[in-house]
This record gives structure tokens, sequence and C-alpha cells, in this order.
């Protein structure tokens, strides 16, 4: 007979038994933190069984309890799709250990009904899984210090995706909430890829009055990736994303099978990859697709083929890439270059999820560059190396959303919510001023919108305690919450024809497709066609907030919807592994034959920089002059680096006509000589790159740019100045847009220092325009810019100057479009 384990009850010892399992050592570890009270981070690798791990203190709590009631376990997901597939995979334990007649288990998410969510918080389960956005609604309950009053743990899954963003921010501000509202609470993160652990741990535990670190516990070991680059002997394009060239080869993994998830970066590359592979399905295989724009009812539905092993591939975005285990995934394709080790390995993790078993997959390039990240990938891969962001600062907007919230719940203090606030890691460092200035906001608006009744939010009465203004202002809150800010979205419904009137279609009785992006709707004229759920559709026209479509006629030439912001950049780590690629011709054996040639032609037709370099080209095309440099820093600082040099060239008198950026150079011209005046002017290009162009030009730049109006609009929904529904009522885009440009305008000239302009210089410094990494780029190449003087295109150029002019259209036409460009060029790059 073995030994019993330390705090595992001899039910659950006999559970792992009958599976032939042993709890592993680091599930026995997250259980005596538990049962200590502490909070504990566990970084495991893919299969070790995180989530077991992080429920087992829970139910071995709930199986002496016999039934009793309250909510006791509190699970966070970055997902819903997380959520619901977590509540899955624990009815295994549960029903195994006998455990369900005494233990209730719940999900909570965007997509439970409304009654649902009612009857949660008058008669919670024992465990619920929810997600960021609904626990920001829970805590803003008038009933949340009684739901939370019994909780004993919660467990945050896949910490690091929560971290690095506002979802982050309003995480820790709820979680700072909770060990208030419960103060024995003990909170276990889970984790896969973390680079710096530390951080992670302080975010665990309340930083005030003393900041502190929750336990740490790793899992090493585990099965190395079996992670391969696609080579299907063709000849990949210098540019494009689509990848059509290995559609038959992909096609060809899926029919060789079980189930294979087919990775895309966008919502557009998801709908067009199973178009594609749709087209190519001569055999009938099951091929599903799973993005957020689907309907949650089409979604669910994929999601429960996939548990049932009825599909043999699914194409999908990031709502299946943490943590998701459903089916017997043996293969996981990515297309398109993966942007971030830490990505990579999170998607190749779905296939064989067990820690004993190799997860296989490829990475399938789109275009020749895209072969140079795909081989610093497998390199960080095989060297388990990560690059998850750092740490951020607490946002001010999400602060003040959460401010709101609080005094939705009840009255409060403000050194008390400030004390509290402060205890969240992303607030540690808030002062008493910047608090003050949020609360001044949420009462008022700021200084310059004092005046306006209906900026006011909360209202501080004779007691000194702030409560909210009224009841509309809180019903307001509840339907506003979050921070994810997308652009303004129409719903998509099959409409029904008009029998008694042919041509024309009645807007009731189909079904939801899903949405797409209102400004694309807008282009739309009935008969045009379109690829959206899988499907050719027609559009009918607009009814309210529908597009009202039925099914497009075969043979057609679709267009396909596009969605802003979801493009991934290049990774920081990532982009240097290139560049020491291209450096090194000792490294080229690695790469494939086809891009090995082309660095070579490179390096013969002009010159290849070193990893620290910056090689600047200047060469005439067309009547135009050229200048293309190759930082390799991701398309986020290659765009702000080209609005500030196309600035300086303008006071230059370089008459400078626009640029062109993506995520491996910048090409800038103009009517002007540049390679004249750099050769007739020494210092002219150091002087153009100097690092002082992110003081007073960036100022400049951004008090004239379009792009900060866009920062400071998503500021101010996430705040709370501008809300995007109304009882009964839900603002157009254009609505928003007009509401905050006018604030904006406004706010510029009265009070430019306002929390929001702040806030909104915030983020675009650290997302829309990347400036720290800009800022580390000029600091690396002072002194070492290569100048090269060409009479024509180089190799290396052909990448960037495709970016010229393109248009954002998928398909044939786009592909021969490139290729025809492509081919132009390269004539004359290589004569």
């Amino acid at each position: 007979m073995s030994a019993p384990l330390p705090g595992l009850p001899p039910a659950f010892a006999q559970w792992f038994a009958s599976r032939g399992w042993t709890p592993r050592t680091h599930q026995l570890d997250l259980l005596a933190a538990a049962q200590a009270g502490r909070s504990a981070l566990l970084v495991a690798p893919t299969g070790a069984g995180k989530t077991l791990a992080g429920f087992l203190p829970t139910l071995v709590a709930l199986a002496g309890r016999a039934g009793t009631g309250g909510l006791h376990t509190l699970y966070v997901s970055p997902l819903k799709a997380l959520a619901v597939d977590i509540a899955r995979n624990l009815e295994a334990p549960v029903s195994g250990m006998g455990l369900e007649p005494v233990i209730r288990i719940e999900t909570r998410t965007g997509d439970t009904p409304a009654h649902k969510r009612t009857r949660q918080i008058a008669r919670p389960p024992h465990i619920l899984l929810t997600t960021p956005e609904q626990l920001a609604l829970l805590i803003a309950h008038r009933e949340a210090a009684e739901l939370f009053a019994g909780l004993a743990r919660v467990v945050l899954d896949e910490l690091h995706a929560l971290v690095t963003s506002k979802r982050g921010d309003l995480l820790a501000l709820a979680l700072a909430r909770l060990h208030r509202l419960a103060p024995g609470l003990a909170a276990t993160g889970l984790s896969a890829t973390v680079r710096e652990p530390e951080a992670l741990q302080r975010y665990l535990v309340p930083q005030a009055p003393e900041p502190g670190l929750a336990d740490l516990i790793c899992v090493a070991g585990g099965a190395k990736a079996d992670l391969r680059m696609l080579e299907t002997g063709r000849t990949l394009p210098l540019a494009g994303h689509t990848a059509w060239q290995s559609m038959p080869a992909v096609y060809d993994l899926i029919r060789r099978h079980r189930l294979v998830l087919v990775f895309v970066n966008t919502r557009l590359q998801a709908e067009y990859t199973f178009q594609e592979l749709w087209n190519l399905n001569d055999d009938g295989l099951p091929i599903a697709l799973h993005h957020g724009s689907l309907d949650a009812t089409q979604r669910r539905r994929v999601e429960a083929a996939m548990a049932a092993g009825s599909l043999r591939a699914v194409v999908c975005t990031a709502t299946l890439d943490l943590g998701i285990d459903w089916g017997d995934v043996d293969l996981v394709v990515n297309i398109g270059a993966p942007k971030g080790a830490s990505r990579i390995m999170q998607r190749i993790g779905r296939a064989n999820h067990r820690l004993d078993e190799p997860s296989r997959a490829y990475l399938v390039p789109a275009n020749r560059f895209e072969m140079l990240e795909c081989r610093a990938a497998l390199d960080a891969v095989e060297e388990a190396a990560q690059d998850t962001p750092d740490a951020r600062i607490g946002a001010p907007d999400v602060l003040a959303q959460h401010v709101l919230g609080m005094a939705c719940a009840g009255p409060f203090a403000a050194r008390d919510l400030y004390d509290e606030v402060r205890s969240a890691s992303p607030y540690a460092d808030l002062t008493e001023a910047a608090f003050a200035q949020v609360l001044d906001y949420v009462a008022t608006g700021g200084y310059a919108l004092r005046a306006y009744e209906r900026f006011a939010k909360i209202l501080r009465g004779p007691d000194g305690l702030w409560r909210v203004r009224d009841a509309r202002t809180a019903q307001a809150y509840r339907m506003n919450v979050g921070t994810i800010i997308e652009a303004a979205r129409v719903r998509v419904r099959l409409a029904r024809q008009n029998r008694t009137r042919p041509g024309r279609v009645l807007p009731a009785g189909g079904r939801v497709l899903g949405e797409i992006e209102e400004d694309f709707a807008e282009t739309l004229t009935a008969g045009d066609t379109f690829l959206f759920a899988g499907e050719v559709l027609r559009f009918e026209g607009l009814h309210e907030d529908e597009a009202l479509v039925t099914r497009g006629p075969p043979g057609t030439d679709p267009a396909i919807p596009s969605y802003a912001g979801s493009k991934f950049p290049l990774s920081t780590f990532l982009a240097a592994r290139v560049r020491d690629l291209i450096a090194d011709p000792f490294a080229w054996d690695r790469l494939p034959r086809q891009i090995a040639d082309y660095l070579a032609l490179q390096a013969r037709r002009s010159v290849l920089p070193g990893p620290r370099d910056l090689l600047v080209e200047t060469f005439p095309r067309a009547g135009r002059h050229y200048l293309t440099c190759y930082p390799f820093e991701g398309r986020l600082a290659h765009q702000t680096l080209g609005m500030l040099l196309t600035r300086r060239l303008e006071r230059a008198r370089m008459r400078p006509l626009g640029f062109a950026a993506n995520d491996y150079g910048l090409a800038v011209f103009g009517s002007r000589d540049l390679a004249e005046r750099a050769g007739a002017e020494p210092g002219f290009l150091e002087a153009l790159f100097a690092q002082d162009m992110l003081g007073d030009d960036l100022e400049a730049w951004l008090d004239e740019s379009a792009m900060m109006k866009r920062t400071f609009r998503q500021c101010a929904v996430i705040a709370g100045l501008i809300e995007r529904r109304h009882p009964g009522l839900r603002k157009t885009g254009r609505q928003v847009t007009i509401s905050t440009d006018l604030i904006y305008d406004v706010l510029r000239r009265h009070q430019p220092d306002h929390l929001l302009l702040r806030a909104a210089r915030q983020d675009a410094a650290t997302g829309l325009l990347d400036v720290a990494r800009l800022g580390v780029m000029l600091a690396r190449i002072q002194g070492r810019i290569i100048h090269k003087a060409l009479d024509r295109v180089s190799p290396l150029a052909v990448n960037v100057m495709l970016e010229i002019g393109r248009e954002r259209v998928y398909g044939e036409g786009a592909d021969e479009i490139l290729a025809e460009a492509e081919a132009a060029l390269l004539d004359e790059a290589l004569p």
C-alpha cells in the first residue's frame, strides 16, 4: 500500500491511482501553500497539470464542507472560451471523486444570459469561472460585500497574458478590492510563459502598506517541442501575408492528422485561410472557423465539435491560443511569422497537451523575410527563451473607471480607496496628488468640463463619503465597463427573401452570424459580396445596427472584412535575433536556400548591416528619390520613425512625399536627391537620425496627429467620459468620434494637462508609437549608420518598397498585383 500523500484526502489519492496517475510535486506544493493560507505563482510548461494544481486546494477544501453554500473560489481567465473549457475539464475530477452533489461550478462571461448572472448574485456557486470584465461588474454590485465575504481563493490563469495590458490594470484593482472584502484571501497565479516571475509574484499579493511577494513554484523539464518550418519547395514572394502558396501543403497536413489547429494572427487572415482550405477540401473533411467576431453560438458549436472529436481542423486566431484543451489536437500550424517567442510556445502547447510528449507544430512563412523570423523563433523555442513584456504602470483612465465602479458598490472615503488602490501592484507608486486628480475627474470631468453637469459621475455627501450620482449613471457604468475598445461594429444577420416583393429582403427571422466593423459595412453597396463566418455573403443593406445578408452566388470575388488593431508587432527579442541572422553568413546554412541566396545577392549588390548597425540606402526610381533603412524594430517603431523623419526632411527642405513601413524596414520618398545632400553635407544622416527627435519633434508631431485623437477617444471611453452604450441606445462609431474630437479640441485649448490627455500620451508612447523601443534603437545606431548610395533599388529594399500604395485587400487579384509589382522591382534590383 502506498504511503499517504501530505494534505491529500484518501478519496483524492484513490482517484489519482484509478487513472494511473501520481500527483506531481508542484501540485502538492501548491496544495500545501494554499492550506497554509499563502498566495503562490505556479510557472509550469504546457501539459504539466497547472489547471488541476490550481483547483486541487479548492476541491480538497470543499470536499469537507458538506455542501455548505457561498462562493469559495473565483477563477479568472483572459478568454471566455478558456473559462468554458476549464469548467468542462473540472467535470472529470469532481465526478470521479464523488463531489458532484457537494460542489457547484458555473461560468460567467459576456455570453452568459442576464437571468443567470442575476441568479449567481443571489445564489452563487462554490466555484465561479469568469473574466476580468465580469469581475469588475461583480465588485461594483451593491451586494459585492456579501457575495465575496467568504471567498477563500482566487485563481488567475494565463497570468502573463493578463498583466501586460489595461485589462491587467482592471484586474489588479479588482484583486485589491477582493483582498479588502475577504481579508484571508489567497491568490494563485498560473502561467506557462514567464520571463520575470518576480513581477507576477508582486501582482498576486497586496503591495500596501508593505510590498510582498507570493511564493514561487517552478516546474522544469517537459518534452521539447517538435517545431519545424514548412518548406514546400516553392519560391515565396518578398512581401504579402496570405501564404497562399502553402495552402495545398497545409491541407495535406490536415489530411494526415487527427485534429489540427491552424493559427493566424488576424481575423481577416482567418476568413481568407478558411476559404482557401475549404476550396481545396475535395475530401470533405470537417474544417471549422473560430474567431472573436463570430456569434457566440457558432463559437460554442465549434468548441463542442472539437471536444467531441468530430473535427479535423480549426482555423483560429488568439481566441484559442491560451490554455485551451479541446479534443485530441496532434498538430499546430501557425500561418505567418509568430512575431513573438512566447506567443508561439503558447500556441505549440495546444498540440499533445501532455508534459511528457512533444508538441508538434509547423511555422508557415508567408514571404521570404518571414523565413528569417521563423528561423529566429525556432532557435528561441529550442532554447526555451521568453520575450513576455515588462510589467505595466497602472493607467489613469482605468483607475477612473474603477473609482466610478466602487461608488456604484457603495459610499467610500477617498483615503480608504486610495490606500486600497495602492495595494494593487500596477498602482503601488500612485501619489496622493495623482489619485486626487483622478477623483476630481470622476466627480467633475476636470477643470475645463466642470460646468457641464453630465460629466459629474460621483458626489460627496455631508458625511464626506463619495457616492454614485444617480441610478442612471450606475446603469451606464455597467453597460460600458471594460478596457477592450474595438471599432464600432454592426451585427451580420442572414435575411429572408421577401416572397411578395422579389429583390427585397425581410430583416427579421434570420440568425446572427457575428459582427463586422461599422466602417467596413459602410463601404458596401447592395449586391457586394464578402467573406464572413466561412461563407460568401451578399450584402443586401443596413437595417438599424445590422448588416442584412444573403448567401452569395459562387464564383464571385468577395472582399474580406478588416479589423483595426489586430496585427501583432514583431517583438524586440525576435527582432534582435533576426538582425543577428542577417549579419552572420555562417548562420545562413540553417536558412532555406531561397532566403540565404537572397541575402547573398544583397551583400553583393549593396551591403548587409551588422547587428548594431543601421543600413541606409538611397536611390532614384521613376522620378522620385528614396531613402530606405532597416532597423528591424517592428512596424510600430518604424511608423513612428517615418513620421518623424518626414517632419525633419520637411524642415530640411527635402520635400518628402510620404513613407511606408513594415516590421523590417522603412522607405521614405520625395522629390529631392537625398544621396546628393548626404554626400555634400557630412553628418546629414546622423542629424536626421539623432536621438533628440524623440523630444520636441515628437511633441510637435503628436500635437498635430490624428493618431492622438484616436488614442484620446479610447481613453475617454474607458474613463467613462463618453459612453458607447446607453439604456435602449447604442452610439455609432461616428457619433463617438464626433463627441470625443470636440472634447479633445476643448481640452487642448483650455486644460492641456487634463488627466485624459496625459493618459492618451502615455498610451501613444507605449502602444501606438513604441517610443521606448525607438529610443533604444536610436541610441544603438549612433555612430553606426552605414550609408550606401545606389543607382537603383537593392534586393533588401524590395520588401519595404512593396508596401508603398498597397491596398488593404486580400485574394487572388491582390496577390497578382503584388506579384507583378515584385517582379518589376526585382528586374530593377537584379539586372
